[in-house]
C-alpha cells in the first residue's frame, strides 16, 4: 500500500471510529507518520455532525497528539544525551539557550500553532535541549487543547466553510503564530523593564 492509499484509507476509516479515530490519527501524526490536516480536518467534521461532542473530540484530539508528542520527546531526549557529552564546553547555540530561558513558552507556542506552522522539529528540540518533562506534558497539553478546541468550536459552528478555511488560511496562520512570539517577548521586556524600575527605587 502506497502513501497515497495508506492516507486514503484513514480518511475511509477514521470518521466511523469517532473519538478514537481522532485519538489514533493525532497520534500518528505526532509521531511515525505525519498526516498533515488529517486529524484536523476530521475534528471539524465529527464536531459539525455532533455539536455536543465537541470537547470530547478536542479531548482525545488533544490526548492523542500529546502521546505521540511523548514518543518523539524521549527519542530526542536519549539522543539530546549524546548531544550533550559532544557539545560540553562549547557556547549554548542560539535554539538551545531559547529554549533553557522559556522553557514553558518554547512548548506552548508551537504546539499551539495551527497549519501549516511545522510542530514536530520543535518537540524534537525541546527533547534534544532537556527540557523539563512536566512542563513539555503541560504545556503541549494546553497547546495542543487549545488548537483542537478551537477547530472543534469552528467545525461546528460554520461546517464545511471551517474546513475550507483551514485549507486555505496559510498565512493568516503564520501571521498568527509570529503575533504570538511577539506578544510573548514583549510582555517578557515590559516585565524586566518593571522590576528594573523596582529595584532602582528600592
Amino acid at each position: 500500500m502506497g502513501w497515497a492509499q495508506f492516507r486514503s484509507w484513514l480518511k475511509l476509516m477514521l470518521p466511523a471510529l469517532g473519538g478514537a479515530g481522532l485519538l489514533f490519527s493525532a497520534f500518528i501524526d505526532s509521531s511515525f507518520v505525519p498526516l498533515p490536516l488529517v486529524t484536523d480536518l476530521l475534528l471539524m467534521e465529527l464536531s459539525s455532525q455532533h455539536p455536543l461532542r465537541m470537547p470530547y473530540y478536542a479531548a482525545m484530539a488533544a490526548i492523542g497528539s500529546l502521546a505521540g508528542c511523548i514518543w518523539i520527546y524521549w527519542l530526542a531526549r536519549k539522543g539530546g544525551q549524546a548531544y550533550y557529552r559532544k557539545t560540553q564546553g562549547h557556547p549554548p547555540g542560539r535554539i538551545r539557550t531559547l529554549i533553557q530561558d522559556y522553557p514553558m513558552a518554547s512548548v506552548f507556542l508551537p504546539a499551539v500553532a495551527p497549519f501549516p506552522v511545522p510542530f514536530k522539529p520543535f518537540v524534537i528540540a525541546q527533547g534534544v535541549f532537556q527540557v523539563p518533562f512536566a512542563t513539555f506534558v503541560i504545556g503541549t497539553l494546553l497547546g495542543r487543547g487549545t488548537l483542537f478546541f478551537v477547530e472543534a468550536f469552528l467545525g461546528a459552528r460554520y461546517g464545511a466553510a471551517a474546513k475550507q478555511f483551514l485549507v486555505e488560511q496559510k498565512w493568516a496562520s503564520i501571521a498568527l503564530t509570529l503575533v504570538l512570539v511577539l506578544l510573548f517577548f514583549v510582555v517578557r521586556r515590559l516585565k524586566a523593564v518593571r522590576r528594573t524600575e523596582y529595584s532602582q527605587t528600592d
